[in-house]
């Protein structure tokens, strides 16, 4: 219904320096989650279940492997108006510079935007894990004549100071905005919520990030050069000026701007009913359609919690509580506990196999008797034999040449070469 309506617009964000080293070659949209997604594909699918099928997304940083990505994910019919294109920061006689946030990534890519026509800009986050109908915001925000939407999720007091915080009225209309409000003026921030949100203490209506604007304001506020970012400055600045309502959303939402959220998002959805379901008809998640074989799990191993993509090949080993990404080889009586394996690009044939054992090289993948804990192995890695891996609050954050600790998480640098017999994390060490 809404779909001629809408042009939906994806922030691929900045250059992702909470997200290294998983953003040091690639963008943050391109960063590999759920073992065969990347992130840009959430916001997507979201868009293309809402029935919303011309979209932008724009980057700057590291954008090859987006663009890859995306050429290769989403084809349309050459008789639909249907496309997903990549904006990057492109040099203009107009704009010389990169893009200096949110809004002034908006401003610069108005004339690409300018050349559709639509009523409304939907403007999404991509580095968030989600699923929403977008029509039934822009339907709320259509009639109850709005000019800005902006989704809202109700938190409790413990998170509401890493937000942007709203107060509303009985009408859902935003009254005032605070950026991350300190604890001792919270009292001041309540917002009516639902009585479930209330027996949860959620009495505080965050930003998520994700806006509804009709088109003439936008292009209005964006002759603004003076602002730059729209949850620090367009958002503040339009209350009282603009009609500008919430859009209460009570599902999951967590946002992946770091490596500790990033780590956990990927981990739950090992739970047995995990909150982001990837198994919903309704609302899938497309990515690249890859031709890959079935996992092959070979002699004893163990699963006792896991997601298991495609084209993965098991000896023998004990997977734990953890995500094991596409064309992963694991070498026998190997553990993998609490931990995110990305996974290969490609095999390597036998011959190459067998020449690298010959020449004692280490092959793609984790190799024999390894305890991996509270470890993310990027793309590509090669793990020899007897490699020891323990991430915990006793590792000190670090920088290394194959890796990074963030938060107590090891996090084994993409294309990696780790020798047999390296360990990390001995628990001796710590004390």
């Amino acid at each position: 219904m809404m779909r001629n309506k809408s042009l939906a617009i994806i922030l691929g964000g900045g250059q992702g320096s909470r997200l290294a080293p998983l953003t040091n070659s690639r963008s943050k949209p391109a960063v590999p989650i759920a073992g065969k997604y990347r992130l840009v594909d959430i916001p997507i699918s979201n868009c293309i279940n809402s029935d919303i099928k011309r979209i932008f997304v724009l980057t700057q940083f590291n954008s090859a492997s987006l663009n890859q990505h995306i050429k290769n994910t989403y084809h349309f019919s050459s008789f639909s108006t249907a496309f997903v294109d990549i904006l990057a920061a492109e040099q203009t006689p107009e704009n010389a510079g990169w893009f200096q946030g949110t809004a002034d990534a908006v401003r610069q890519c108005m004339n690409h935007f300018l050349n559709h026509e639509f009523e409304y800009a939907l403007i999404l986050s991509g580095d968030q894990l989600y699923q929403m109908d977008f029509n039934e915001m822009i339907k709320k925000h259509e009639e109850s004549g709005a000019e800005i939407s902006i989704a809202t999720l109700p938190v409790n007091s413990k998170d509401a100071p890493g937000f942007g915080i709203m107060k509303t009225d009985a009408d859902d209309v935003v009254t005032a905005f605070i950026e991350k409000p300190k604890p001792d003026v919270l009292h001041e921030w309540t917002s009516p919520v639902s009585e479930e949100m209330q027996a949860q203490g959620k009495h505080y209506l965050a930003s998520m990030g994700i806006y509804v604007f009709n088109r003439d304001l936008l292009v209005k506020l964006m002759s603004d050069q003076s602002t730059t970012d729209f949850g620090k400055e367009i958002m503040p600045q339009s209350v009282g000026k603009h009609k500008m309502r919430s859009f209460q959303y009570e599902g999951y939402w967590t946002d992946i701007g770091n490596i500790d959220s990033f780590f956990e998002a990927n981990l739950e959805l090992t739970d047995e009913i995990p909150q982001f379901n990837l198994f919903d008809n309704a609302n899938r998640i497309y990515t690249r359609a890859r031709i890959l074989p079935p996992t092959k799990i070979i002699g004893e191993s163990k699963i006792r919690k896991g997601m298991i993509a495609e084209g993965c090949i098991l000896h023998g080993c004990t997977i734990d509580r953890s995500v094991i990404g596409i064309r992963t080889r694991i070498g026998k009586d190997t553990e993998i506990h609490n931990s995110y394996v990305m996974g290969s690009d490609h095999y390597q044939n036998l011959k190459e196999i067998y020449e690298n054992l010959e020449h004692r090289l280490i092959n793609i993948g984790i190799g024999e008797r390894c305890y991996l804990n509270n470890t993310i192995v990027d793309k590509n890695c090669r793990i020899g034999n007897d490699v020891y891996l323990n991430g915990g609050s006793h590792l000190a954050d670090s920088d290394h040449e194959l890796y990074t600790v963030k938060d107590g998480i090891i996090v084994v640098k993409k294309n990696a070469a780790v020798p047999d017999g390296f360990r990390v994390g001995d628990t001796t060490e710590a004390i």
